[in-house]
């Protein structure tokens, strides 16, 4: 790294960065550049992750479940991200352990942040997810998933709760397990091209 500025990474968030995450030194201070050239102030507000996040999915309307995002990783409720945050946002939704990943969805998809997911909530997200998918794709769907509505009552179905029924982050975490058709429906993969 050579010249250490005074807003060199901290050797224990790059420490700990590499240890929660699959990335190389090397890639964690080369982000940690950029971040500091986007984000002179060391923050990222909402506003900036959705601009972030919508260069991933150029052909949709991401902004509502990049604030989604934006707030199961806002730890701390500050309601910026930090670099560390930050980071782990990006690793987490990149890839990560499916357990680890799932812990995440859950938090995701917990949207008033009380510890177990409701029905509406769950419809809150697809309502979120199905923005990200473009048109033409939408057309394709299967006929019991293609409005955000059907999307949600098939995901709920997996979890065998009633509709006024509360679902705690095990529960969750195992139902998305055993089925895989769950887990394809709690988020969206850009068909490669």
């Amino acid at each position: 790294m050579g010249n250490t500025t005074s807003s060199a990474l901290s050797k224990e968030i790059l420490d700990d960065l590499k240890l929660t995450t699959i990335f190389t030194e090397t890639e964690i201070c080369q982000w940690y550049e950029n971040f500091q050239k986007q984000c002179p102030t060391g923050r990222i507000t909402p506003e900036e992750f959705e601009q972030i996040y919508t260069r991933f999915f150029p052909e949709s309307d991401a902004a509502s479940y990049a604030r989604h995002v934006f707030r199961s990783f806002d730890t701390n409720d500050d309601g910026t991200l930090d670099f560390k945050e930050y980071i782990i946002a990006l690793h987490m939704t990149s890839t990560g352990k499916t357990t680890r990943k799932l812990e995440w969805a859950f938090s995701l998809f917990d949207v008033d942040k009380n510890g177990y997911i409701s029905k509406t909530e769950v419809t809150e997200i697809c309502q979120s997810i199905f923005k990200l998918i473009p048109k033409e794709e939408q057309s394709k769907l299967p006929e019991d998933e293609n409005t955000p509505e059907k999307r949600a009552n098939k995901l709920w179905a997996f979890f065998e709760k009633k509709d006024n029924e509360r679902l705690a982050e095990g529960e969750f975490i195992k139902g998305v397990i055993e089925n895989e058709n769950a887990m394809r429906l709690i988020h969206y993969e850009p068909a490669k091209q």
